[in-house]
């Protein structure tokens, strides 16, 4: 029996302490795929990330995880330095996952008196930018110069229909999105010579911590429900299960696309 190309390689999952990053980490430990994960948390959700560990290691696989902010250049060098430190060769999976921006309007409400609500400021914007599309380059720059990503490489970012949809206070991580997708398309021309794909997954509307933290989140569960023509939300699972396709054989002429995974949920209006 055929072992799965994944078996026995390296991930690296940006993100890997909740949401699409948690589960994409499960499903390829699942496929024997040693995994290393980037999460920031605090102590009062490293419990969480304790259970996630201990469910990556029970597949038999090694679990290397780093609480550190990821658009650090100081703790992206220590992660690539510990990775080749434990003798990875290179990734065959690279998931960038970061989900932390600012949301908030950028023009204050038309209130009558009172101390005006605050507004998007630069530091803010430039952060979300950073954070949320920027970043992938700058770790695939890093990986690329160390040595960990080569011929055969996945890379995959996450992105939503916020890219191209306005929603309130959701103007920078919008975005964040567009710019994400742009970087995508663009690291796919330049990588492609090298046989590395880059891709982006675009999630249907998914009930996670970090849709949570967006205003009026209740409404857009609601509305997602009721438009999907697959009559439910999408799972993180959903997602994970794709990337983990996309990482099979015959794969390696997909590149450059934003992927839908929403069961149809973009299509309709």
């Amino acid at each position: 029996m055929t072992s799965h190309p994944l078996a026995g390689q390296w991930a690296l999952v940006l993100g890997a302490s909740s949401g699409f990053g948690a589960a994409s980490a499960l499903a390829l430990a699942r496929r024997s795929c040693h995994i290393a994960g980037v999460h920031l948390d605090r102590r009062a959700t490293l419990p969480k990330v304790q259970e996630i560990i201990g469910a990556i290691e029970a597949t038999g696989v090694r679990a290397l995880f780093f609480n550190v902010n990821a658009s650090s250049q100081e703790k992206r060098d220590e992660v690539i330095q510990q990775l080749q430190a434990v003798g990875v060769g290179r990734l065959q999976v690279l998931l960038h996952s970061l989900a932390f921006g600012s949301l908030l309007p950028y023009f204050p409400a038309a209130v009558a008196g009172g101390e005006p609500p605050p507004t998007m400021g630069r530091d803010r914007m430039e952060m979300t930018l950073d954070v949320m599309a920027h970043s992938l380059v700058y770790w695939t720059q890093d990986l690329l110069a160390a040595g960990l990503l080569g011929a055969g490489s996945r890379i995959f970012s996450m992105t939503s229909s916020g890219g191209s949809r306005v929603m309130p206070s959701y103007g920078a991580v919008s975005a964040a999105k567009a710019a994400l997708e742009s970087h995508t398309r663009q690291m796919a021309m330049e990588l492609a010579p090298r046989g590395i794909t880059v891709n982006a997954l675009r999630a249907g509307v998914t009930d996670t911590p970090a849709l949570r933290m967006i205003p009026g989140n209740e409404r857009i569960l609601a509305m997602a429900r009721e438009r999907n023509p697959s009559g439910r939300l999408t799972l993180p699972e959903d997602v994970a299960g794709a990337l983990v396709a996309l990482c099979g054989p015959g794969t390696d002429w997909i590149t450059g696309n934003v992927i839908g995974v929403d069961g149809g949920e973009d299509i309709v209006g």
